[in-house]
């Protein structure tokens, strides 16, 4: 009767989605002051940012983004870099706020900006301006620099920048800066003049990156990936996700959700159901269940509307990282970004597996990330009868292959029927907690070597720009050590 019940729901959901009307991402040049003033979190829009006219750019709003289309409660990845005047504006986090098994924290007030901003004249470039590629934070630059409170707001008085946000990055090593440019500049050129300080090592724009989630019955993925429901298991495994809100009250989340973080806590909560499907296909419990029950989630929100940007992501990895977790899932995908490689870098550096969805965009879309970086594990979406998800990324840097193709999963509303790379590196997520559970001194590398090996065969023999090394097979992964 339980698997009638799924199946019937999904029914539903896919005769509501027929009926509904298809809304591209936002992006929307159009929206009210109202919801501008919402998004950088001014004080003219009061408490009025979580009802009607506030900040809801996201899920339902049109605007132009593309061509990339979404049905409503469902998000997709919108690669292409708007016009500056239309780009977004993500807020990012002032300390963030932690709570434990689901409990929310109330978040602290908006920081206040560091006052009047004086643009220096006669700002040399120390090196040419840089051509930024992707979706970005049109008056922001991010800034890793040596130095105290003091030495921060000396840089900032010397380039006519505005401190809007400054913290201690444990994975970066260093003070990460969010400088504002209340003058017009381009962030190309700001980023030029900052070179001439030695003070500041790394330069880099607040770029946006995008959840991965497409339109899209029951969960095909145990059997597909080789994996036994009866005994899969991810118990006591940590693993971190970086996703939307959640609504930890879903039958299938209790129990699962160990600690939350919200690295955006003066933005409004209005979706959480990808983040929902995301922890509840790694760990979910009950009829909905996820690869691998008895692992716990750490979940750090750091999306809303399908957005976030570079500095709210890097607080996010940051709090994962003191967690002590095992596998960091990033289902997202934006543009290149040094801080972002950084960090990934020296999170697999302290023996975190590190999953990223490979992406949404299609076969002629820029390489996504953090998939591409080097140490991260790509995950390309599959159907139940291995075909590829024809909106995939394809690239060389596409690792695995995994389930993600129309897909019931828990979400906000009970549970929908859920289509895109973000789910399928959910899958692998859970098939390397199983991994890790049964072999807890697996590291990193054995565990990637491992499914690079083991994978079986979809597309030209060997390793290709479309599967990658082929289709997950959790099974052989976990007979194969060094």
């Amino acid at each position: 009767m339980a698997a009638k019940a799924v199946i019937l729901h999904a029914a539903l959901l896919v005769a509501t989605f027929v009926a509904a009307p298809a809304l591209a991402q936002t992006n929307d040049p159009n929206l009210t002051q109202k919801q501008v003033d919402c998004l950088n979190r001014t004080t003219t829009a009061g408490s009025d940012c979580d009802k009607d006219g506030g900040a809801k750019n996201g899920e339902g709003t049109p605007g132009t983004a593309g061509g990339a289309v979404f049905l409503p409660a469902l998000i997709v990845d919108l690669f292409p870099n708007p016009p500056a005047s239309a780009a977004p504006q993500v807020p990012a986090p002032s300390g963030g706020t932690s709570s434990s098994n689901g409990s929310a924290n109330t978040p602290p007030p908006a920081p206040t900006p560091s006052g009047p901003v004086t643009v220096p004249q006669g700002l040399n470039l120390a090196e040419p301006p840089r051509a930024i590629t992707g979706e970005f934070v049109p008056d922001e630059v991010l800034v890793t620099v040596d130095g105290d409170a003091g030495v921060v707001q000396q840089i900032a008085n010397s380039f006519g920048l505005q401190v809007r946000s400054q913290r201690q990055s444990r994975l970066l090593g260093s003070t990460l800066v969010r400088f504002g440019i209340t003058d017009g500049r381009p962030v190309g050129v700001v980023l030029a003049q900052l070179a001439a300080d030695g003070r500041t090592k790394r330069r880099e724009p607040n770029h946006i990156y995008s959840l991965q989630q497409a339109a899209g019955i029951v969960n095909y993925a145990f059997d597909r990936i080789a994996l036994d429901s009866k005994q899969a298991s991810g118990e006591n495994v940590r693993v971190a996700v970086i996703d939307t809100g959640i609504d930890d009250t879903n039958p299938a989340l209790k129990g699962v959700i160990a600690e939350q973080y919200d690295a955006m806590p003066n933005v409004p909560i209005e979706k959480r159901d990808h983040g929902t499907s995301v922890d509840g296909l790694i760990a979910g419990v009950g009829p909905l269940e996820g690869m691998a029950p008895g692992a716990k989630i750490y979940h750090a929100r750091a999306f809303e509307g399908g957005k976030s940007t570079m500095d709210v992501i890097l607080s996010a990895l940051d709090w994962a990282a003191d967690q002590n977790v095992r596998i960091i899932n990033m289902s997202f995908v934006g543009p290149k970004n040094d801080l972002l490689g950084t960090a990934c870098r020296n999170a697999r550096a302290l023996g975190m597996v590190l999953v990223a969805a490979a992406g949404n965009n299609g076969p002629k879309a820029p390489y996504g990330y953090p998939a591409a970086f080097d140490g991260v594990i790509a995950v390309t979406a599959t159907d139940a009868k291995d075909g590829l998800m024809p909106q995939a990324n394809r690239g060389a840097y596409v690792f695995i292959s995994a389930p993600g193709v129309e897909m019931v999963a828990p979400s906000d509303a009970g549970s929908d029927v859920v289509t895109g790379t973000s789910f399928a590196a959910a899958i692998v997520s859970g098939a390397i907690a199983n991994l890790i559970h049964a072999a807890p001194d697996r590291s990193a590398d054995d565990i990637e070597k491992a499914l690079a090996a083991t994978a079986k065969d979809l597309g030209p023999k060997g390793r290709d720009n479309d599967f990658g090394y082929g289709l997950i097979d959790t099974k052989a992964a976990g007979a194969a050590r060094e």
